[in-house]
């Protein structure tokens, strides 16, 4: 989890009478907790006051859903999705298109073409936003949180938001649905909770909200949330940005790809030196521009690979990837386990001379066998299994 916050006006203790001014809702003269927990009440939580109560909901409806349609295949292969030429349709919510799923995690792609209609919410699943191309404001519960090109917007389950784009730019996202808690990986931390020296980021790398909505009026908010497919209208008797202040470690955060440091070895290191978070079942890494190899007769490109226990997606956002031909940006690989895949034919030698790469890409690598989705099949390169011939 990010680093405990505090932001607005809390109460002196947990759990106590927190006083309103003006008498507050029905002249009650509190502000109410909201208490938002994970694994229960055993792990992290954090604690917001409302200005009325937040279970007040005038109407509940069916609003479709968003399937995931996914399609037996007579052979396993590796996959080459073009996603880059995809249209714009729908707005970030809507607008999402399935590629990849197994039971931990679904990856989606987005480029909407309209802003957000409504507030959402995911009741099941935690989210990472990875925004390819856009800037402009995530508002939640929380307050607002500013977003940019190459952030990874992690939002825990159960935020209500909505996602403000500056219409200027267009909005291009890789969107990771995840069963589990997105974490920063133990590893990285102490025994006392703090990332280590030598982590390839630190708290300071970690963005959350710095300044609250608190939408005071009370107006009805319809919210769209989602419990796997399914969604289902609420709505609320009053906004549910009507919050004075919060505490906890459960937050939307940013954390932007071009901050992540590196390592460098003698020889090619693996790549779990590029792991930035982690959920059951699956690893999100990201390949930053670095210096290569600095052994004199090393191969600066990975060797070759048999899968044995995961399945590896690559997302390629941006420069040269010196390892594959035919990749451009949005392009998104999946190499199954149980075949071996490695360096295109040709880049190895190039690589010889090169002293550092330029590319960004994000890695999913999961536990469980992912299965394509008809839209996914759509855009597979059907002659990328035979682009490692001569």
């Amino acid at each position: 989890m990010p680093p405990y916050r505090q932001l607005g006006t809390i109460a002196r203790k947990r759990h106590i009478a927190f006083p309103q001014a003006g008498g507050g809702f029905r002249g009650e003269g509190i502000h109410y907790e909201e208490v938002v927990t994970t694994a229960g009440f055993s792990r992290a939580y954090s604690i917001l006051y409302h200005l009325r109560p937040p279970t007040r909901v005038r109407r509940v409806e069916p609003a479709g859903s968003l399937p995931v349609p996914v399609v037996e295949e007579p052979v396993l292969r590796h996959h080459h999705l073009k996603t880059g030429g995809l249209p714009p349709a729908g707005d970030p919510i809507t607008g999402r298109v399935p590629l990849l799923t197994n039971a931990d995690v679904t990856l989606w792609r987005c480029r909407p073409a309209q802003p957000q209609a409504e507030l959402y919410r995911n009741a099941i699943a935690d989210e990472v936003l990875f925004i390819h191309r856009g800037r402009g404001t995530l508002e939640t519960m929380f307050g607002r949180l500013p977003f940019k090109p190459f952030d990874y917007i992690v939002i825990p389950r159960c935020t209500t938001y909505r996602l403000v784009a500056d219409p200027e730019v267009s909005l291009e996202m890789l969107i990771i649905e995840s069963a589990g808690s997105i974490v920063v990986p133990p590893k990285y931390l102490n025994p006392d909770g703090q990332m280590k020296l030598g982590a390839p980021f630190c708290e300071r790398d970690l963005h959350g909200p710095a300044e609250l909505i608190t939408v005071v009026e009370e107006t009805e908010t319809p919210v769209m949330v989602k419990d796997g497919p399914r969604l289902t209208r609420y709505v609320l008797a009053q906004h549910p940005f009507d919050v004075v202040g919060w505490d906890g470690l459960v937050y939307p955060y940013t954390f932007n790809a071009d901050d992540f440091e590196p390592l460098t070895g003698t020889v090619h290191l693996p790549p779990p030196v590029h792991q930035t978070f982690e959920a059951a079942g699956f690893v999100i890494c990201t390949f930053a521009p670095r210096m290569l190899d600095t052994h004199p007769e090393a191969i600066k490109v990975p060797y070759a690979h048999s899968n044995v226990q995961a399945d590896e997606v690559l997302y390629y956002v941006r420069g040269r990837f010196g390892s594959r031909r035919g990749v451009e940006e949005a392009s998104i690989t999946l190499h199954p386990r149980g075949i071996p895949h490695g360096p295109h034919p040709g880049t190895i030698v190039a690589s010889r001379s090169m002293a550092r790469t330029d590319e960004l890409a994000v890695m999913v690598d999961t536990e469980r066998p992912l299965q394509l989705t008809r839209q996914a099949l759509e855009l597979d390169d059907a002659a990328y299994p035979y682009s490692w011939l001569e």
